[in-house]
């Protein structure tokens, strides 16, 4: 027969697991956070900057489309190098150079609403801030699969370029305004599907240096999210704003 105590021992031991993993993930997720508010921070100290030069602005004017192809490029590509970087620097080195470039690409936008409506940047960065909260919320916190619904609208994100490119041409504000509300709705659905992703990515057993490119490539990903997000909050705020 079964000694009692041998059960309570294993009990014991899976319950001080349970409490380890829970500690282990909560400190994973929580280095995630505060690496993406520091490359926030970073990128509206670029921006802030920037819009404070006159040469330094026209100078990024003339260069946007060099930004929004190296944003592509970076976004498409930097998740899987900082994820197989070789060391922890490289990783480092990839979200800082995302972040700065962020902030440059960015810089002609704010600096215009800075100087006919700056109170719109401010409610622009809470309204991302409440909705990016609310829904890495619910990525982390829903036992349901988010992979299809992330899937989706990250194709439906592609359709999205596509049209904001064509839009450059055709210069319409009802279509960019459309454009805006359509990638606010994507973008808020890939935030809890990313979010859902990275917790999962955790393990208890990682060596430092795998723990620590995990928080970058996370960071990396929310990151991204947040700030696109808030470009297009921004630009719906401004046209519902027109006199």
């Amino acid at each position: 027969m079964a000694d009692p105590r041998d059960y309570q021992v294993r009990a014991g031991t899976a319950t001080q697991a349970g409490v380890e993993y829970d500690a282990g993930l909560r400190s994973y997720m929580l280095g995630i956070y505060n690496y993406m508010a520091l490359g926030i921070a970073g990128t509206a100290i670029i921006t802030m900057a920037a819009a404070t030069s006159p040469a330094l602005m026209e100078t990024i004017m003339s260069l946007r489309w060099v930004f929004f192809i190296a944003l592509i490029g970076v976004s498409w590509f930097g998740p899987n190098v900082v994820l197989s970087a070789k060391s922890p620097a490289l990783a480092h080195g990839m979200f800082w150079g995302y972040a700065a470039l962020w902030g440059l690409a960015i810089a002609p936008m704010v600096y215009i609403y800075l100087n006919i409506a700056p109170q719109l940047v401010v409610q622009a960065f809470a309204i991302t801030s409440v909705m990016f909260g609310a829904m890495s919320i619910v990525g982390y916190t829903t036992k349901k699969s988010l992979s299809r619904m992330g899937q989706f609208a990250m194709m439906g994100v592609i359709g999205i370029i596509v049209a904001a490119v064509v839009n450059i041409f055709l210069q319409s504000t009802m279509f960019s305004l459309l454009i805006s509300c359509g990638y606010v709705l994507l973008i808020s659905a890939i935030t809890a599907w990313e979010t859902q992703e990275i917790k999962n990515m955790y393990s208890a057993g990682d060596t430092a240096g795998v723990a620590k490119r995990k928080s970058i490539f996370g960071a990396f990903l929310l990151y991204g999210s947040f700030i696109s997000m808030f470009i297009h909050i921004l630009n719906i705020l401004g046209i519902m704003n027109q006199d």
